[in-house]
């Protein structure tokens, strides 16, 4: 591992291209919107494992998905635009109170559906193929610089880097061969983001897992990582 110093020059020429490929996005994109809007909140405290299946059924026009668990409290999640409502409760809250506890939120549930529907989130997920296209080319035209630039300050070489369009994951490593990939919904969010993922997926031929060598590599590496990633929620 390189110096610290050393560390922070390279975190700045990646950050310096990263910013330079936001401004070519921005120019190719105009009126779009740079940053994350929060695709989930939730109300409430507490976690558990089930112990019933979910229950469906609706609250004035609500969608709701009702999971009975081990928690103290009712906790409510919106989990797209259209509104739709998770819930998790304790198993002795009957179906009325969840629904009351649902419309006593009304007004939180209806901001939350109109700031995830102006979201990159709900954005990528109703995309036309042309869209997906130009997040590629765009994702395409900046990973190769970063890649570069921290490939020297963490001592590592990347094999192959491919692109997907991925729903689950901002990317992946196999380190046996050296493949990176990256998500081209990357292209919606902030340069940053795209750079963290970056040195995120290339600190896995190092550390094959997320544990504290891994977390020690990227504090190292990239001391904002973690605000970085919350930029990605």
């Amino acid at each position: 591992m390189r110096d610290a110093e050393e560390v922070r020059a390279g975190g700045r020429r990646g950050v310096a291209v990263a910013l330079a490929c936001g401004r070519a996005r921005s120019a190719a994109r105009k009126g779009d919107r740079d940053g994350l809007v929060s695709v989930s909140a939730r109300v409430g405290r507490g976690r558990g494992a089930a112990v019933a299946p979910p229950e469906e059924f609706e609250v004035d026009g609500i969608s709701v998905t009702l999971t009975r668990k081990r928690v103290k409290n009712i906790n409510l999640r919106v989990k797209d635009a259209s509104g739709r409502v998770a819930i998790s409760a304790p198993p002795h809250a009957s179906r009325e109170a969840v629904a009351a506890f649902v419309r006593d939120r009304r007004a939180w549930i209806d901001h939350a559906r109109r700031t995830l529907a102006a979201s990159p989130r709900d954005r990528a997920a109703t995309a036309a193929p042309d869209e997906v296209a130009e997040w590629r080319l765009l994702v395409e035209a900046c990973v190769p610089a970063l890649v570069e630039a921290w490939e020297p300050i963490m001592g590592v070489q990347a094999r192959k880097i491919v692109y997907r369009n991925m729903t689950s994951r901002w990317g992946s490593c196999q380190p046996a061969t050296g493949r990176i990939c990256i998500n081209v919904r990357l292209a919606l969010y902030p340069p940053e983001c795209l750079e963290y993922v970056v040195v995120h997926e290339l600190c896995h031929l190092l550390e094959r897992g997320h544990g504290p060598r891994f977390q020690s590599l990227m504090d190292a590496f990239m001391p904002d990582w973690r605000e970085r990633r919350a930029k990605l929620r």
